[in-house]
């Protein structure tokens, strides 16, 4: 990324964000992301996503790895996962500037099969989240998705091109095979992102790892295996982080009391899920809550 398109996609950025945090775009699957100052850690569900980072540095915690990037460095992540992160280097006068495009597998698998890419099948299981850094190509793509928000008129016809174009930087760039398994059908990473879709609409009900297993296709040991290389954690560690996100979610925004968000994300036990709880946020429930209304720049940043 040369200064000019630093300079340029950072004004954009900085002139569609209204508040701190993630902000939307007239593009749906284009979000801006700004923080003015150092962030506090926030557990939050990362979707399969492109992030490049424009301005500022930040941090992303996946169980016991740490990923830092920085200006002109991108981080893509293939499946949704459970994730903390927090902006370390921001200021009012220079703050961290982000451009996240979510990534749609069925568009980019058509671009996949047009290309007739191959490599992605036999290559081994690899954690669903890696940083890379930008070229003048894939910026150049980005921002002139960035710029049609200047003429929303001509946002319905070209946006889905240029975004297409950018799938296609991505896919012939050095991570290439790695973007390709996003999409490509029987990859591993793509039986395990079925499994994942099916685990983020029904964490409240009991899993067996051997019916998870089943639907992926592999063998309970396989599955367990390829499961915990591309996510870090266990299916059952896995839910567990995604009923918690979901009641912390439910306290927040909704402002339900501790017991029935207990219930509602599958906890029969008021106890266990106040110290699972503590143990993933920090603090008990009604604590925690009151922490986060207290600190708009956080639950600003709630997605």
């Amino acid at each position: 990324m040369n200064k000019n398109q630093q300079r340029e996609l950072a004004g954009s950025i900085g002139k569609y964000s209204k508040t701190d945090g993630l902000n939307d775009t007239a593009i749906a699957p284009l979000h801006f992301f700004k923080m003015s100052a150092p962030s506090a850690r926030m557990p939050v569900v990362y979707n399969a996503s492109l992030c490049l980072v424009v301005q500022g540095e930040k941090e992303v915690m996946l169980e016991d790895e740490t990923y830092h990037y920085s200006a002109s460095e991108f981080v893509v992540v293939s499946v949704d996962l459970p994730a903390t992160g927090h902006v370390t280097v921001a200021t009012p006068e220079k703050p961290y500037l982000a451009l996240q495009l979510d990534i749609d597998p069925r568009q980019l698998s058509d671009l996949i099969t047009e290309t007739v890419r191959t490599e992605a099948h036999g290559a081994p299981t690899e954690r669903a989240l890696f940083i890379g850094s930008t070229n003048d190509q894939l910026t150049d793509a980005l921002l002139r998705l960035a710029r049609l928000l200047e003429t929303p008129q001509d946002v319905p016809l070209l946006a889905p091109m240029v975004i297409r174009e950018v799938y296609y930087r991505l896919l012939n760039g050095s991570y290439g095979r790695r973007i390709a398994q996003i999409a490509v059908n029987g990859t591993n990473i793509q039986r395990i992102a079925h499994v994942i879709r099916r685990l983020k609409t029904k964490f409240s009900e009991p899993i067996r790892v051997e019916d998870l297993a089943e639907m992926a296709h592999m063998s309970p040991s396989s599955f367990h295996f390829h499961f915990k290389e591309v996510t870090a954690m266990s299916p059952l560690q896995y839910q567990k982080r995604l009923r918690l996100l979901e009641a912390r979610r439910l306290l927040v925004v909704e402002g339900t009391d501790a017991a029935s968000a207990a219930y509602r994300v599958g906890y029969e036990s008021a106890s266990q899920f106040s110290r699972e709880y503590s143990r993933m946020f920090g603090a008990p429930p009604i604590s925690d809550v009151t922490s986060l209304r207290q600190n708009q720049g956080l639950t600003a940043s709630w997605r």
